[in-house]
């Protein structure tokens, strides 16, 4: 398929974006609505990581056949049998009374929601030029950024006003106008064939999961990326306000501003990425380089604790955009592949990704409550917890930089 025109492109990036902004709205919104939740369902730290991770628990669930799907049949025809299934998950959401019924609709959500990053970077891998791809999917982070923002203020202050369980009918209806969007401006699919024949994709997730490039990165992508997402739409509002102190509102506050600040580091990236790119300084070099500073001040919040309360959103804040160097990861994996084997390497690497966030969703939640049971403090639990993800985050950087691969630069 032939590269698109600029304003064809803009049109395509923006209908694609219009659904991505409400996926991460509604994958980060747990966060805000924890405290409501929580009360409400009388929730365990437990119940409320595996809640939060049941999103990722069913947007990794079909990651394998999505990749196959959307090198088949392309973007516009997958996504919009997914995001139909998310309609139906937001109304379940809406209509739960018990815990049970809360984690099935979270799960189903996070099945509709699982194809709104992997099939526009797979339309990109085909209509458009290479460092326009590197653009396209640090702008894509960027509006998801912008849907974390809307999940938090703005959440806060409808909350009053709408409650929590009709504020997911309203997601449902944005939902299905995005899907109106997508078919009108969405082109179709067009294999390359012979003979005018469209061509069956070629290539296994054998043939991706052998991949050196791809095995080197999978470790970042499951603990420092998706541990990374993890935090961010989970844990940082808890640690705000049983370690740090903070109200539920200034919590949501903070929150507003973290996603904020990863909102402007998402668009820079856009703006960089190609220059970077053309003076030979590759995806590889900026992950070796930005992280040891995500590390060294993800310990340095677990070590400080409740001493550094008065600072605890800028922290997170400065944790979170420092990590945005991992996700030029994933773009670098998709252009590793033949545009072919595109979909399923994207997807591979996404069910990594989000496989870890619904690991450190639940594990940090579980280890929480383990030292609970210890007889350690709420704020000591939560200290605990995170000094485990730490020290797993460092072992996945070392096993980059241990690692060599043959077809990337380094």
């Amino acid at each position: 398929m032939s590269v698109l025109s600029r304003r064809g492109a803009v049109l395509v990036f923006l209908a694609f974006a219009f659904a991505y902004f409400f996926s991460a709205l509604i994958r980060a919104i747990t966060a805000t609505l924890s405290p409501q939740l929580t009360q409400e369902f009388s929730l365990h730290a437990r119940d409320l990581g595996l809640l939060a991770g049941g999103y990722f628990l069913g947007f990794a669930a079909l990651q394998l056949p999505l990749g196959r799907w959307l090198d088949r049949h392309g973007p516009k025809q997958v996504l919009l049998g997914f995001l139909a299934v998310a309609v139906v998950g937001c109304g379940a959401f809406a209509l739960a009374r018990s815990f049970t019924g809360l984690m099935v609709a979270r799960v189903l959500t996070g099945v509709g929601l699982g194809a709104c990053l992997m099939a526009p970077l797979t339309g990109y891998r085909r209509w458009m030029t290479p460092h326009s791809q590197l653009r396209a999917n640090s702008w894509m982070l960027m509006t998801g950024s912008m849907g974390m923002v809307a999940s938090t203020l703005p959440v806060q202050w409808l909350l009053p006003i709408l409650g929590w369980r009709p504020l997911f009918w309203l997601l449902a209806a944005l939902l299905l106008l995005s899907m109106g969007v997508i078919a009108w401006q969405v082109p179709r699919w067009q294999p390359a064939g012979t003979a005018g024949q469209p061509a069956v994709a070629t290539g296994s997730y054998a043939e991706v999961w052998r991949h050196r490039y791809f095995r080197r990165m999978v470790p970042l992508g499951f603990f420092n990326y998706g541990g990374m997402v993890a935090i961010q739409t989970l844990w940082a509002v808890p640690w705000m306000i049983r370690v740090a102190g903070y109200t539920q509102l200034q919590a949501a506050t903070a929150l507003f501003w973290i996603n904020v600040a990863m909102l402007t580091a998402f668009w820079s990236w856009g703006m960089l990425i190609p220059r970077l790119s053309s003076r030979g300084i590759h995806a590889n070099h900026l992950i070796r380089w930005g992280t040891p500073v995500s590390l060294a001040l993800l310990a340095f919040i677990v070590i400080s604790g409740a001493d550094a309360a008065g600072h605890a959103g800028l922290l997170w804040a400065l944790f979170c955009v420092s990590s945005t160097f991992l996700s030029l990861a994933q773009p670098a994996v998709g252009l590793a592949f033949p545009s072919a084997l595109a979909g399923r390497a994207l997807s591979a690497y996404n069910l990594v990704i989000f496989s870890g966030v619904f690991a450190v969703q639940w594990g940090v939640g579980l280890l929480i409550d383990l030292f609970m049971a210890l007889g350690r403090t709420q704020a000591q639990a939560f200290q605990g917890a995170l000094a485990v993800f730490v020290l797993f985050n460092l072992a996945s950087y070392v096993y980059f930089l241990a690692t060599r691969s043959h077809n990337q630069a380094d």
